[in-house]
């Protein structure tokens, strides 16, 4: 089968016819060059701001397919705060707008489906093309079945023959919106109010195994207006590099690459080798450790940090596991279990460093970011407010959380498999567009499972208790590196300041984690996740390396809970009691809320409706944030 998002092709062909930081750099630059004007800038970022870098509009083929209406505009309109209705008719409103958006409709065959949906049925001469038309317009139902077909068919390799593709008009027709899309970018950018990205969906999916990237740029219109997006079909990953830094040479703008949904990938999102099979080289190391700085930790299509498989002493793993473990996107090609080792971040990140100890370069030295992946148009991620990962499960379809998604296989996902979505927090000294993408180049970014919590992570030597009393962030800078940044072993152990904020609007926070991983000597990977601080230390004492669970106020009957357990906030200072001398290492925060209901649990007060067993057990959760890492490196032997 042809690599892609392939089923674009067929669409193509039918619309055609019809028509890493280190202690001495844990500073940012200035902004420069980015044409947005100047606004007062903060000495040290200052803040997280919020934003979801992975939102789909009617431009996407399968978005339009499956329903949605709203454009570009529409998604700016909503996610900077103003009113907008969903295409289900719903008004509505983000209650906190975000800080920035990225658009990041797929590349393939931009607009094929609108304009299938638009053309004239006498001039479609192919009848599988016209059956899918007619379904397209006959309800909403049908057009997702529809496009459940076309994705169907691309997987088992059985499009419309005999099309003839015209490559310069789709090409042609992607320029035309990819311009307009610009151009409306531009206008709702407003430096120091609201961000707006520019941005597409590289969709590499052979044989049903994601392999997308959402590519963000941090020029204007002035630069990306001389590039189209780069599609996806008959190319390999090593070509999208290819394609970015062409774009650098020829605009001296800047861009990257974030991968995601690692855990429908089998496998292949992390290798320890080439593509091809063959060793990793390090040049091939470097390039994508260059590209890639960030990785999608978290989203509607599940959780991608860990499994029980691969971290059975973690008994917080199997958050936003269930379904998505069962095989690939499509579902055409079930899941093994030697398979998860390339499919989740924990263990990317401990073969980062089995790579970077042979070849002296980590691939996987990336950052974590959250965002939500919706086809809506509406960058939406929180439990009690889910619009859905695409228009039919919109709060309009009162059995979206018992519907199943099984596209025609033989095994299927249920619509309580989808999490509310995601949410990107970056550190920045203000709100434009080269603030928030050089946070995303330096890591300095954070995610989070839809609440918006405050985390901050500082990596150093001599940290202290007595920091928190003074300017403890310009400690941090100063006498540290931030997360995403990495510090040389100095022969002492590694010391953490930690700060959790509670979302001021949600629950409280249950406990902060230190996740840990390293390699020894001999090559072998090591885990382990440490308990730092949590509420009620007095009262909840570890026992046997495990604190007691901090407790559960959810009412099933009635989808509400209260913060009378918990912290509003937590923080400490912690030192590694597992350092040794020489060690290749990463640590991250994992932030746990106190548990609350998730919207299956809110659909079925609201609607009524009774969930199975297994959707019950599954409807509530304890929602996280997960910082980037902080590395700690030896020192290099001269």
């Amino acid at each position: 089968m042809r690599n892609g998002l392939v089923y674009a092709a067929g669409l193509m062909a039918g619309a055609a016819l019809l028509a890493g930081c280190d202690m001495a750099a844990n500073i940012p630059e200035a902004a420069r060059g980015t044409g947005e004007g100047a606004i007062e800038l903060a000495e040290f970022p200052d803040r997280p701001y919020w934003g979801d870098t992975h939102l789909h509009t009617d431009n996407s083929i399968d978005a339009f397919g499956f329903g949605v209406r709203l454009g570009p505009e529409e998604a700016l309109r909503f996610a900077s705060g103003e009113e907008v209705t969903s295409t289900t008719g719903v008004k509505g409103r983000l209650a906190r707008p975000l800080d920035f958006l990225v658009i990041a409709d797929h590349s393939d065959a931009m607009g094929a489906t609108r304009r299938l949906y638009d053309a004239p049925r006498l001039l479609i001469r192919d009848a599988t093309l016209r059956r899918w038309h007619d379904m397209m317009h006959e309800s909403p139902q049908q057009s997702q079945r529809a496009v459940a077909e076309l994705i169907t068919a691309a997987a088992n390799g059985t499009l419309p023959k005999g099309l003839t593709e015209d490559p310069e008009a789709q090409a042609e027709a992607t320029r035309d919106i990819w311009t307009a899309q610009l151009e409306t970018l531009d206008r709702y950018n407003r430096p120091g109010k609201f961000t707006a990205l520019a941005g597409f969906e590289w969709t590499l999916m052979p044989d049903g195994n994601n392999l997308h990237r959402v590519v963000m740029f941090r020029d204007g219109s002035d630069k990306t207006g001389k590039v189209a997006p780069f599609q996806s079909i008959d190319t390999r990953v090593e070509q999208l590099w290819d394609y970015m830094d062409a774009y650098a040479r020829k605009t001296g703008g800047q861009v990257l690459a974030i991968p995601h949904n690692s855990n429908v990938s089998n496998g292949l999102m992390f290798e320890l080798t080439m593509p091809d099979g063959g060793p990793m080289t390090a040049e091939y190391a470097r390039r994508r450790a260059r590209a890639e700085p960030v990785v999608e930790i978290t989203q509607i299509k599940g959780d991608s940090e860990t499994h029980p498989f691969l971290s059975p002493n973690d008994e917080f793993a199997s958050f936003g596991v269930a379904g998505w473990e069962l095989g690939n996107l499509p579902l055409t090609q079930r899941a093994t279990p030697a398979m998860a080792g390339g499919s989740y971040v924990r263990e990317a990140l401990k073969r980062g460093l089995s790579i970077e100890q042979r070849l002296g370069v980590n691939p996987y030295s990336f950052g974590v970011v959250g965002s939500t992946d919706s086809h809506t148009a509406l960058a939406t991620a929180d439990e009690d407010n889910f619009f859905g990962k695409h228009t039919g499960n919109e709060p309009a379809n009162r059995n979206r959380a018992l519907d199943p998604q099984n596209l025609g296989t033989d095994i299927g996902r249920f619509g309580w498999n989808y999490l509310a979505g995601g949410y990107a927090a970056a550190w920045a000294r203000g709100n434009t567009r080269a603030e928030i993408f050089d946070a995303f180049r330096r890591r300095e970014v954070y995610a989070t499972t839809g609440p918006r919590m405050v985390v901050r992570l500082f990596g150093g030597f001599d940290f202290t208790e007595a920091d928190w009393a003074g300017d403890w962030v310009r400690a941090g800078y100063r006498r540290g590196v931030p997360m995403g940044g990495a510090l040389k072993d100095k022969g002492k152990v590694p010391t953490f300041l930690i700060s959790a904020l509670k979302d001021p609007d949600g629950a409280n926070l249950d406990r902060v984690q230190m996740v840990k991983g390293w390699v020894d000597a001999s090559g072998e990977l090591h885990e382990r996740v440490y308990d730092v601080v949590w509420s009620d230390m007095d009262r909840r004492r570890s026992s046997g390396g495990k604190v007691p669970a901090v407790g559960d106020t959810v009412d099933r009957k009635t989808a509400t809970y209260t913060n009378s357990i918990g912290a509003a906030e937590l923080r400490s200072v912690w030192r590694d009691p597992s350092y040794r001398h020489g060690q290749r290492a990463f640590y991250y925060l994992r932030v746990l809320e106190i548990p609350t209901p998730r919207w299956p649990l809110y659909d079925a007060v609201r609607f009524g409706i009774k969930l199975p067993a297994d959707a019950m057990a599954d409807a509530v959760a304890q929602e996280r944030a997960y910082s980037s890492p902080i590395w700690l490196k030896p020192k290099k032997r001269k």
